[in-house]
């Protein structure tokens, strides 16, 4: 019974997501109508993370951002007037270019009061969602850290910006709901 139920629920999640005016990514298996990859997928929040790790024997502050890849996709056509496809690895160079830029236009940090300087190391795609790496150097010690936040902001006023702080083995996390765009968090 709730295994039956548990499907029924999947279903149901997986229905409101998907977007009804598309039949691509539909395909019948078996009389079982089943996504092929292909679905283009909507979903009812709109969610980022970014992580900060200080990284105490490097002395670096590594940071990962994650994204559902069509929100990103869509911010990204908005500003650069072009079609962007993520999955498209010839393409990947300028891409992360444009994430790179993106990110550190709408992601700002002061590591005790003094703002850093975020440093591309790349980016992945896994799934339905977009890792872009930083890091930022010669950061000793962390005490307090502001973060200005305001990604995907400019896409979706229902956007909320969850970030986790990691410092000596302590994790700190709050979040961001649009409009809001600064956090305070100190160790």
């Amino acid at each position: 019974m709730a295994a039956s139920l548990f499907k029924w629920l999947i279903a149901g999640i997986w229905l409101s997501w998907a977007d009804p005016s598309s039949t691509q990514g539909i395909q019948v298996m078996s009389g079982k109508v089943v996504p092929d990859g292909r679905m283009e997928w909507k979903h009812p929040l709109y969610i980022s993370v970014t992580e900060i790790n200080h990284n105490l024997k490097d002395k670096t502050l590594e940071i990962s951002c994650k994204m559902f890849t069509n929100d990103l996709e869509s911010v990204l056509e908005k500003l650069s007037h072009n079609k962007v496809d993520l999955s498209d690895a010839a393409g990947k160079q300028s891409t992360d270019k444009l994430i790179n830029d993106y990110i550190v236009r709408h992601l700002q940090l002061k590591v005790d009061g003094h703002p850093v300087v975020l440093q591309w190391v790349g980016s992945e795609k896994e799934a339905d969602g977009t890792w872009s790496y930083f890091q930022v150097s010669n950061v000793a010690s962390l005490k307090k850290i502001d973060i200005n936040n305001s990604l995907l902001y400019d896409a979706f006023d229902k956007e909320i910006n969850i970030m986790h702080v990691s410092v000596g083995g302590v994790k700190k996390s709050t979040r961001l709901d649009y409009p809001a765009v600064n956090a305070v968090i100190e160790f």
